[in-house]
């Protein structure tokens, strides 16, 4: 199965929590047992797996992303947009999550969050369910 959810952020930089998105995708196909894997086809955009529990650690996230790659910085790329590539490179365009009776396997802790990087952006998500 293969369904393709959208995203729309309200920010430059800007972490979405996406993890009931993806519950209610997993949930609709029926799989019990497999794997679900998601894809940003954007190049200035990431999804990745964090903890969800406490904010802090999403803008704990954002912060250093911004320190160890800020917006200006004498890049060449003539857009203007070299460090949403550059955060989107290193952040990654994929996951791959366990599925096991229904579940996604996430610990405790974590959440599925979509990267927006070059926003205010209306995004796809690409999801595939397989079964296992």
């Amino acid at each position: 199965m293969i369904k393709q959810i959208t995203v729309k952020s309200r920010e430059q930089v800007e972490f979405i929590n996406i993890t009931a998105q993806i519950k209610e995708v997993v949930t609709a196909s029926g799989i019990k047992d497999g794997l679900v894997f998601l894809f940003v086809p954007h190049t200035t955009a990431a999804v990745t797996i964090n903890e969800n529990a406490d904010p802090d650690v999403v803008t704990d996230m954002t912060n250093s992303l911004d320190k160890l790659i800020p917006h200006q910085d004498n890049y060449l790329h003539y857009e203007g947009n070299s460090a949403a590539h550059l955060k989107s490179s290193l952040i990654g365009a994929s996951e791959t999550i366990a599925i096991t009776s229904g579940a996604l396997q996430l610990g405790t802790w974590q959440g599925i969050y979509f990267c927006e990087f070059d926003g205010p952006r209306t995004r796809k998500l690409h999801i595939k369910v397989l079964k296992g």
